[in-house]
């Protein structure tokens, strides 16, 4: 399964970041908690260079807090600081400014050396569509500037916001690359709802869904399916769900759309409590 999206303005998005890093002095690369890596623009790295960076990992609360522990560890042995963080309840957003000063003490402390005036920390907010960076935008700025949604792709525009007088932000449209070489990656961005189903085999998300539970959370799939034993062959386990929750046509065929469809909606809104899909030990 290669998936391909990249609609124009990611193209001139791309361009545009290139352009306005000569303004930045720090980066904020937003990343989906339950998928740090999957859900990171492999051109990203060569687009921001030498920059100044924090991980942000979204969405927190969906992810297993012990993997997201390791997640950060993981990060900041490679020299990245990052921060788990709720874009939607504002949990660990009061540490972004601090852990900002932290990084960039050294460049501030040289221009009020040379007598520059202080400003603003100027930060570039880039992620995938879907990640969260519209609402991460509004959380800070506490107003609802720029356009939020579950629709992958919906900020088009960039934009800058000011969060009081320390910090003001750029918000750019989702950077997704040209295709997934991997197909894991493609299964796991849209297990979390990252890019459009209308481009995807939903049933094949649903596999891989059911297999990665069956592997790392085999009790959660038991007891949402009300399964005394998890079948072996993946078409007997569609079977049982489908039964179980009455995805039946007539005559009493499973209908396996239905089915798929309950499947990928009892991930997306958390009925198996929160996942972690990748560990930074399996990269």
């Amino acid at each position: 399964m290669v998936i391909q999206w990249f609609p124009g303005h990611m193209a001139k998005a791309r361009r545009e970041v290139t352009e306005k890093l000569k303004l930045i002095d720090i980066v904020y690369e937003l990343v989906d908690a339950r998928i740090p890596m999957s859900s990171r623009n492999p051109m990203i790295e060569d687009i921001l260079k030498n920059k100044p960076r924090i991980m942000l990992l979204n969405k927190a609360d969906k992810a297993d807090s012990s993997v997201t522990k390791a997640w950060k560890q993981h990060f900041e042995k490679d020299g990245i600081p990052s921060l788990a963080i709720n874009s939607v309840n504002g949990q660990g957003l009061n540490q972004i400014l601090p852990a900002s000063k932290e990084l960039l003490k050294e460049k501030f402390d040289k221009m009020k050396a040379k007598g520059v005036k202080p400003r603003a920390i100027r930060a570039l907010i880039v992620g995938i569509p879907n990640v969260g960076k519209s609402t991460l935008i509004n959380r800070l700025a506490k107003k609802n500037i720029a356009k939020t949604g579950d629709r992958p792709g919906i900020t088009t525009a960039q934009q800058w916001v000011k969060v009081g007088k320390e910090l003001e932000l750029l918000d750019t449209p989702g950077i997704l690359w040209p295709k997934f070489e991997d197909e894991l990656v493609g299964l796991r961005l849209a297990a979390t709802g990252a890019i459009k189903d209308s481009i995807i085999n939903l049933q094949d998300v649903a596999v891989y869904g059911l297999r990665f539970l069956e592997e790392n959370y085999p009790e959660r799939l038991k007891k949402r399916y009300d399964l005394e034993e998890i079948p072996e062959e993946i078409a007997a386990l569609f079977d049982e769900i489908g039964k179980k929750r009455g995805c039946l046509m007539a005559g009493g065929a499973i209908d396996y759309d239905k089915t798929t469809e309950v499947i990928i909606r009892d991930i997306r809104t958390e009925k198996f409590g929160p996942l972690s899909f990748e560990k930074p030990e399996d990269m």
